[in-house]
């Protein structure tokens, strides 16, 4: 499946969890030639782009029976002559071993060919072999510097990766600022991973003014069993304030509050949960503590909890119920929300809501 399509620039269980590989849309932008003899003969007179189309026409099975051992045969002598794209795709068979052996090292070595060649989703996918150590010595130095090559040239998942990077100090000095900027233009493009964070970005923002201040004595109103105490100390450790970082001490306190119904505490313990900040990750505990944040009114979860449908993480996949949580969030003014559904509206061609 080399087509882009909207679901692959998702945070869907193909990718990686941090550093995702766009492993699609090979020739979704290549002028390539349909299947014909002529396209045939071409190929086997040794013309590159002929077996690129050729190669391609045999992994989706257009004008022939799908053969992924012969597109991989035809990729491979288009690639030995340079082809960037067929590099690319033959880098992409390796790496999820479709008529071939799967092998990540030479999954690395045709990324790098055809990256080395400025092939954006090659640089994408090289950025993020280096990124976990696939294929090649982890390196997030090196991550960075392909997927900045590539979300330069536009591509939305490596302007997603990047500002995960930024984000987290990975690679490269944290600038908060500059994962924004490279959120914002994944998020422009629709990559769905982009908009939770930048969504996650603007709920600290608003849910630091409601925190009371770190004290002895919200330490032991939260001991004692005070939900919004625990909540807070749940915020303060699993961002650094007043106290040590601790993540798992952060899920800890959510924990203790959410499961007195606590929504704000519900939300936090779903987002650690999905991410596996301070605990496993878990998609589906992620989707129940969302569910009963967004069941109380919460609107940012309401607004995740659409996302998790929209994608099916943790639940099965669901337009409808994406658009009822959806819904429900941008009545309460959730500005994410309301784009959400016009993106989806547009997308579909649906009237506005």
């Amino acid at each position: 499946m080399w087509e882009e399509q909207s679901e692959l620039v998702k945070l869907i269980s193909l990718f990686l969890l941090v550093g995702m590989l766009v492993v699609s849309g090979i020739a979704e932008d290549a002028k390539r030639e349909p299947y014909s003899p002529e396209l045939v003969k071409k190929a086997e007179a040794g013309d590159a782009k002929a077996q690129f189309s050729l190669g391609w026409c045999y992994y989706k099975g257009e004008g022939v029976t799908q053969d992924y051992k012969e597109a991989v045969k035809w990729l491979t002598k288009s690639a030995e002559q340079g082809d960037a794209m067929a590099q690319y795709g033959l880098g992409v068979s390796y790496y999820k071993g479709e008529g071939v052996t799967q092998d990540y090292k030479e999954a690395v070595k045709w990324f790098t060919k055809s990256a080395e060649q400025g092939y954006a989703k090659a640089q994408c996918n090289l950025g993020a072999c280096y990124k976990n150590g696939t294929g090649v010595a982890k390196n997030e130095k090196e991550a960075v510097e392909w997927y900045t090559k590539s979300a330069e040239q536009g591509i939305a998942l490596a302007q997603y990766n990047l500002g995960r990077c930024y984000y987290k100090g990975e690679g490269v000095t944290q600038d908060y600022k500059e994962a924004v900027k490279w959120y914002t233009k994944a998020a422009k493009q629709g990559n769905e991973g982009a908009k939770k964070e930048l969504a996650k970005l603007k709920l600290k923002k608003a849910e630091d003014f409601k925190l009371e201040p770190y004290s002895v004595e919200l330490v032991k109103r939260a001991e004692a069993g005070d939900a919004n105490a625990q909540y807070s100390l749940g915020v303060f450790y699993e961002n650094g304030i007043s106290v040590g970082k601790d993540e798992e001490e952060a899920v800890k306190w959510y924990t203790k509050s959410a499961k007195q119904g606590h929504a704000a505490a519900q939300l936090q313990l779903g987002l650690c949960r999905y991410e596996g900040t301070g605990v496993g990750k878990d998609e589906e505990e992620a989707v129940k503590w969302y569910r009963k944040s967004a069941e109380q009114g919460n609107a940012y979860a309401q607004l995740f909890l659409g996302y998790c449908y929209i994608t099916g993480e943790g639940v099965t996949k669901d337009d409808r119920e994406a658009v009822k949580w959806w819904k429900k969030s941008a009545m309460q003014g959730n500005e994410d929300a309301k784009k959400e559904l016009q993106f989806f509206m547009k997308l579909h061609n649906l009237p506005s809501i």
